[in-house]
């Protein structure tokens, strides 16, 4: 199913005039998946219908919730001694859908983005087995904010110098740079200060000066305002397996949606 970011890039391109064989090209998708989101005409992902398994047990279940405590295990155990036939995943799916029980974590922060307003890039060091051995890589991400496109590629260490390697594959793929890339102070493309009062190396400021943007950093331990990295990262983590002897990670499992993102294998010798 299509998430909300990229429904929303399919209307803000159709808004623009593009057709439907054009916007299904730009974001690899089909057009029948195009002219759906067009039809629905909106952003917002729907919701399956199904039937809630728990929905004849609302009065059982709300009783024992308030007996228990909100201890859903104990919960549980008890519906089952009384002869319900209801499993503990429906039972705390049921429960967390319809708010029984505990208050939805509060939302940190809010933040939207404009066509080519922003794009972000992170580092993040996986374990990886390559060649029997397990060893350490480095995985850079670089995502456009407002479509979610997003580009990753594996490196044994990450340097300035693979930095630029990395921006330059990741902008040609792309197809071009945000307006500003917001970094989390790493040495790689920092000279000296954080966050606000970040001025990057020279080197880095002149590289993105030929590319057209310029590098912002987030406030130290506001790793939230970089959000739209840092998660497709986390999900990579998770997937990382080995491919073969010589090539780097591919990512199998990520949350990542292959038409979103492309990795390129990074040879070891």
């Amino acid at each position: 199913m299509l998430d909300q970011g990229l429904r929303t890039a399919i209307l803000g391109l159709r808004t623009k005039g593009h057709g439907i064989r054009q916007i299904a090209r730009a974001l690899q998708i089909s057009r029948g998946t195009v002219r759906t989101v067009l039809n629905a005409g909106s952003p917002t992902v729907p919701r399956m219908a199904r039937a809630e398994k728990a929905e004849p047990y609302r009065d059982q279940v709300l009783e024992w919730v308030d007996r228990c405590g909100g201890n859903l295990v104990r919960v549980h155990e008890e519906l089952v001694a009384q002869g319900l036939t209801i499993s503990y995943p429906a039972l705390t799916a049921f429960c967390r859908r319809h708010r029984i029980g505990h208050e939805p974590p509060a939302p940190v922060g809010h933040y939207d983005f404009h066509p080519a307003q922003e794009m972000q890039h992170d580092t993040s060091p996986h374990r990886a087995a390559i060649n029997g051995t397990e060893q350490r890589i480095e995985t850079a991400s670089l995502v456009l904010c407002y479509s979610r496109m997003l580009f990753f590629q594996a490196y044994p260490a990450f340097t300035r110098f693979y930095c630029k390697v990395f921006l330059t594959d990741a902008l040609e793929y792309l197809g071009g740079a945000a307006a500003t890339c917001m970094i989390d102070n790493t040495h790689v493309v920092v000279a000296t200060g954080t966050g606000a009062r970040m001025v990057p190396a020279p080197e880095m400021a002149a590289f993105a000066e030929r590319f057209g943007f310029v590098f912002r950093a987030h406030e130290k331990g506001d790793a939230n305002r970089s959000a739209r990295v840092e998660r497709p990262l986390s999900a990579k983590r998770i997937g990382m397996r080995s491919e073969n002897r010589t090539r780097a990670r591919r990512s199998r499992g990520c949350r990542v949606q292959p038409r979103q993102c492309k990795a390129l294998r990074f040879a070891y010798s």
